[in-house]
């Protein structure tokens, strides 16, 4: 879809106004919107925001970044191929936009242009990536000021499904209508916690859904008189909430288009290449300085503890589900397109397009400098004791954002990847929400962050 074709469905849909988004360093989803009668215009043109809001945080102060002040503008120029008629909002519909200088070049701050870098450094090495996320959330209702899960059912219970039926075929005919199919559905650990996986897709195509997928959600949970919350741990009594990552690799061919999964070598144990265990081996030699990235909270750390299946421990293993990484078991008649690597310690506190672009760099240093990832472990790494964890080469993820944040800081491969600006104005929006919580109890944390995702 191009410009044009976006204003004309505009115009035969009578759409009063057209969203411009964006997920800024804070991982809140933001934006603009534009009188439908403008598109044409401010497509060409954008949306002017102060450069600050790459400084601002998701408690709505504004970190203190070099250039992030009250002087100064970006454009939000959306891109058409993500236009979408929203169909929880009235007359609205939404495209996902990059973020773009005065001088019409890409901003260096902007996350979106990260993935897009990252995306061409593949295409060099005649590679491109595909994703998928398992989104898991909560729905909620509000008492007192207080939110309550909305039912009491159990893991995969199908008292869950019928208990949400409803609200649950909405949000799936709303993400049908805007183009995202869905895989899965199943009802998760806690009361009311629900999980939606959708289909794998070219990578930045796979990010914009992570964005359009929250925003989704939540729309249609409120015509319910529900709440959605995608925070890692909304309560403090219950099970945490991920966004688990599924990456896959493909050889491209001259033009660009797929032609083999690199992760898949039908010799090596579990078909998985090793190509593959390099790009692993990468994952996990950068995994201390990645969650930074791909769990972007204080209220993240909540969630990463040993023996809640979430991974604690910077190790990888077939079908394990403890490591940070899990190589999924192939399908039968699908081995070739089904190998993959999934990522368990990242969630929607994370922006996702620095969380895939972060994922992207770690796994082509792995490549780069075939880098051993170790044996596969075989049992939960949280039973070894601390001894054997240190002669396998296992270590402890970061237990708080601050922690990881230490690590990024001094992993000069995210770090030159993110380029300076952005690693430096996303490092300062995670020191300010650090600092905000410091003084608050747990219950105020997990209420601040319960709303905001």
């Amino acid at each position: 879809m191009n410009a044009q074709d976006v204003v004309q469905l505009a115009q035969q849909e009578n759409l009063r106004l057209i969203r411009f988004l964006y997920c800024d360093n804070g991982g809140i989803i933001r934006g603009k919107a534009t009188q439908a009668k403008k598109l044409t215009s401010r497509m060409r043109e954008g949306i002017g925001q102060t450069l600050a809001m790459q400084a601002f945080t998701g408690v709505e102060s504004l970190a203190t970044v070099e250039g992030m002040g009250p002087v100064g503008e970006f454009r939000l120029i959306p891109d058409p191929e993500t236009f979408v008629i929203l169909p929880y909002a009235p007359n609205t519909g939404s495209m996902l936009c990059d973020m773009i200088g005065l001088d019409g070049k890409a901003w260096e701050a902007c996350p979106r242009t990260f993935l897009k870098r990252m995306i061409a450094r593949l295409a060099e090495a005649n590679m491109a990536a595909e994703a998928a996320v398992e989104h898991e959330f909560y729905l909620a209702r509000e008492e007192l000021g207080q939110f309550a899960p909305a039912d009491r059912s159990l893991c995969y219970s199908s008292i869950g499904l019928d208990e949400q039926a409803k609200v649950v075929d909405a949000i799936l005919a709303a993400l049908e209508a805007q183009n995202i199919s869905v895989e899965l559905f199943h009802t998760e650990l806690g009361p009311a916690q629900q999980e939606l996986s959708v289909e794998h897709a070219p990578i930045l195509q796979a990010a914009d859904h992570v964005c359009q997928v929250r925003e989704t959600v939540r729309g249609v949970a409120r015509e319910f008189d529900l709440y959605a919350t995608f925070a890692p741990k909304p309560f403090l009594d219950q099970a945490g909430s991920g966004a688990h990552i599924h990456f896959s690799l493909w050889r491209t061919n001259e033009n660009g288009q797929t032609q083999a999964n690199l992760f898949y070598d039908p010799d090596q144990r579990g078909g998985f290449s090793q190509l593959g265990k390099y790009f692993v081996g990468g994952v996990l030699r950068h995994i201390r300085a990645l969650v930074a990235l791909t769990c972007g909270s204080p209220n993240s750390y909540r969630r990463l503890l040993p023996h809640y299946w979430s991974s604690a421990y910077g190790a990888y293993g077939f079908d394990n589900r403890e490591g940070a990484i899990r190589i999924p078991s192939l399908f039968s008649g699908r081995e070739a397109d089904s190998a993959n690597i999934e990522l368990k310690c990242s969630d929607h506190s994370g922006n996702p397009y620095l969380a895939l672009g972060a994922l992207i760099a770690a796994g082509l240093d792995g490549i780069k400098n075939q880098i051993d990832p170790g044996e596969p472990q075989e049992i939960d790494p949280g039973n070894y004791s601390d001894e054997e964890r240190e002669q396998r080469g296992i270590y402890r993820l970061p237990t708080t954002l601050n922690e990881a944040l230490d690590e990024l800081e001094q992993d000069s491969v995210l770090t030159e990847a993110l380029g300076p600006l952005l690693a430096t104005s996303y490092i300062a929006v995670k020191r300010a929400e650090v600092a905000f919580f410091q003084d608050k109890t747990p219950e105020e944390e997990t209420l601040q962050h319960f709303y905001k995702y």
